[in-house]
């Protein structure tokens, strides 16, 4: 069997909260082979580990992140939401998979790919979304690696590939079958998914081949992978 990168999906969620240095340092404690982090800018323009839009879910505080500096996100959170160069710091050599959230324009695209190249990161990162966010991180890096988000069985229009140019086919688990995984490796790409938890869908996923598995149960991943070896 081949050998599968397990991803980390925001770090270790079940054992710390998600998106944090803990929850990232604890992936790749339980074997993960890279993270997953979600980024999005502050008001004056500083990428930072949120999935959400505001603080309320994970901080239970009700502000929007787009009204807050950098400065005042560590406030209210007392440095519980880390900017992403640290982030970039406290992953050591790991590889890291960037999901840029909400709408991504050349400018956020600009800011996170700048950060990247001032850690010395360019080689372990690789970033992940839809066609508009992917488009403009092409734009801001002709040399990325990406990660095109893909939400439907229609393969994704040949001018959209030429223009993303992606090295992998990122799909929610439950529509990979054995005959998609198999048209993404006749095309010469690398298909990963997200975000299956329960073993059940973890083994069927790696029956089927696939390259890369982003999950919250990094452990359960880990210990099935290590069976097959």
């Amino acid at each position: 069997m081949q050998t599968v990168t397990a991803v980390a999906h925001r770090g270790d969620p079940y054992r710390f909260r998600e998106n944090t240095i803990d929850s990232l340092r604890s992936a790749l404690d339980q074997g993960a082979d890279a993270v997953e982090v979600d980024v999005r800018l502050t008001r004056d323009g500083v990428p930072v580990l949120l999935h959400d839009g505001s603080l309320e879910r994970l901080w239970q505080v009700r502000r929007p992140l787009r009204a807050l500096s950098a400065e005042e996100l560590r406030g209210l959170t007392a440095g519980g939401v880390p900017t992403f160069a640290e982030a970039l710091a406290a992953t050591g050599d790991s590889r890291v998979m960037v999901d840029l959230c909400g709408r991504v324009d050349r400018r956020f695209a600009d800011r996170v790919v700048d950060v990247v190249r001032q850690s010395g990161a360019r080689d372990r990162v690789y970033y992940c979304a839809g066609a508009e966010a992917m488009l403009a991180v092409r734009a801001a890096d002709p040399a990325a690696e990406i990660a095109l988000t893909w939400t439907s069985l229609a393969p994704p229009r040949p001018a959209l590939l030429d223009a993303v140019e992606p090295r992998w086919l990122n799909y929610r688990f439950s529509l990979v079958t054995r005959d998609l995984a198999a048209r993404v490796h006749h095309e010469g790409r690398l298909l990963s998914v997200w975000t299956p938890d329960t073993r059940r869908s973890l083994r069927r996923l790696l029956d089927l081949g696939v390259d890369s598995i982003t999950t919250n149960r990094i452990d359960v991943l880990h210990a099935l992978r290590t069976q097959d070896v």
